[in-house]
């Protein structure tokens, strides 16, 4: 079957000299921009390379299990794919296996959009100690990232910091602080579920250098935090001085938001506290000085660094460190701000902010003999927004592909995927195509129905591949 779509697609390539377009990054912004691209130029050959055998990204690994919703996307990106004009091409490293300019002599367009894989550092003594976990990666070990799934957690203390304010910093509390019955019936993996169920955690800090007005999580995150089961949000008074002055002021996003911080103090000061229950302590104006460790180098604490905002106009407030500083005592902590890009290929220029280098999605546009260039996604604009934000950037660059392709008078076939194969990767690992993808997805429904989960994801790559490939 497979055989014959390829053979269709290189004849109806070379037909009517169709433009061949490669995307490396299986992720939302590679299939966002995929699917704006076949939308539009409906006479367009379209490759998309994944370092993984899988595709779906952040979407698979990085949307909490407690939110399939969200993960419904991937209904419109399995569309995409079964398009007899697409390809998927799992198991192929760009810098590894194959180079940019050898994709830029094969296509007529490269677009990368592999995001954003490391986690940002805090750069303070004692941050390489045990038990010190980044939560890039603890979201990796619970949704079943092969990188990621023998991450090494002890989970057997009473309390937890997160240094951090964001959505995913919120993800890494709900996680720690949802009852396990819950967690069950989700697609968590079975070895997280393991670890989970034998956690000692009893209370989670979520610790932000700013205050309430300036906290980067959104209000649906946080709402779902507040009707946690067996679980009760701890409200420090002081870090609410003088907010409720400031709603009105407020743009209408960040004024329900902080509106709904405010309603949970109000409710947290008249409603004592369970014994039974887990606490979330969410607290603000603080920043990590240093790690506190033991003479086995494990963390017992943070010494935290007491923050105040200067300046009169809200949006010009800086955060300024002062002289006073507190111990938080804790034997978990998550690093949570942020993710950074890493350099695929040596080929790729970064800026001073570690993104590459572009103009509105065009990296590189100088060569009259290689393919034009572009990027999309976290690892053109950075790690921000929510998916629908990668949406709209993806659609945007896609827009300039489409428009600079249509310019262009004629397409030779320049041989694309085939002609790579051939020439650049024939002696790498095995490459996973759309319908090993489908073989690796029933399989793993299979086995989470077994579990009466939604699936149980394969975590191994050898594994992978062997379901993949017959």
């Amino acid at each position: 079957m497979n055989f014959i779509k390829l053979v269709s697609i290189r004849n109806f390539s070379s037909s009517r000299n169709i433009p061949r377009v490669c995307i490396v990054g299986a992720g939302p912004a590679g299939f966002y921009a995929a699917m704006h691209i076949t939308k539009n130029l409906p006479a367009v050959n379209v490759d998309i390379i994944e370092k993984l055998p899988v595709p779906f990204g952040l979407i698979r690994y990085g949307v909490a299990p407690d939110h399939p919703e969200v993960k419904n996307v991937i209904n419109q990106f399995t569309k995409v794919a079964q398009q007899p004009n697409v390809n998927f091409y799992g198991n192929v490293t760009l810098g590894k296996d194959i180079r940019i300019s050898q994709l830029r002599q094969h296509y007529d367009a490269v677009l990368l959009t592999y995001g954003a894989e490391e986690d940002k550092t805090l750069g303070i003594e004692n941050e390489e100690a045990d038990n010190i976990v980044a939560a890039r990666r603890f979201v990796g070990w619970y949704n079943g990232l092969p990188s990621d799934k023998d991450l090494k957690i002890d989970l057997s203390g009473d309390t937890a910091a997160i240094l951090g304010q964001g959505n995913v910093a919120l993800d890494v509390a709900r996680i720690l602080l949802t009852p396990i019955n819950e967690l069950k019936s989700t697609d968590i993996t079975d070895h997280a579920l393991n670890a989970l169920a034998e956690s000692k955690i009893k209370e989670v800090y979520l610790i932000g250098r700013r205050g309430p007005l300036q906290v980067a999580f959104t209000i649906k995150e946080l709402r779902e935090q507040l009707k946690l089961s067996n679980c009760q949000t701890v409200w420090r008074n002081q870090d609410f001085e003088g907010v409720e002055n400031m709603i009105n002021d407020l743009p209408r996003p960040r004024k329900r938001l902080t509106e709904l911080m405010l309603k949970s103090l109000n409710e947290y000061k008249s409603i004592p506290i369970h014994n039974d229950n887990k606490l979330f302590k969410p607290i603000f104006f603080r920043a990590p000085k240093k790690i506190l460790v033991n003479s086995h180098k494990k963390i017992t604490g943070i010494d935290l660094i007491c923050n105040e905002l200067q300046g009169n106009k809200l949006e010009e407030q800086k955060c300024v460190a002062t002289a006073n500083t507190e111990i938080l005592n804790c034997s978990l902590a998550f690093r949570s701000i942020g993710y950074k890009c890493v350099k695929a290929d040596d080929e790729i220029v970064f800026n001073s902010n570690g993104l590459v280098e572009n103009s509105k999605g065009i990296v590189d546009n100088n060569s009259n003999t290689l393919a034009k260039l572009y990027v999309a996604g976290w690892l053109g604009t950075g790690p921000i927004g929510v998916i629908l934000h990668t949406m709209g950037n993806a659609f945007q660059v896609a827009k300039v592909m489409c428009d600079d392709l249509k310019n262009k008078d004629c397409f030779t076939d320049k041989g694309g995927f085939e002609e790579i194969k051939k020439n650049y990767i024939k002696n790498s690992s095995p490459i996973v195509n759309w319908e090993g993808w489908e073989r690796i997805d029933k399989y793993e429904i299979e086995q989470g129905k077994l579990r009466n989960k939604p699936r149980e994801k394969v975590c191994s790559i050898e594994k992978m591949i062997d379901i993949a490939i017959i």
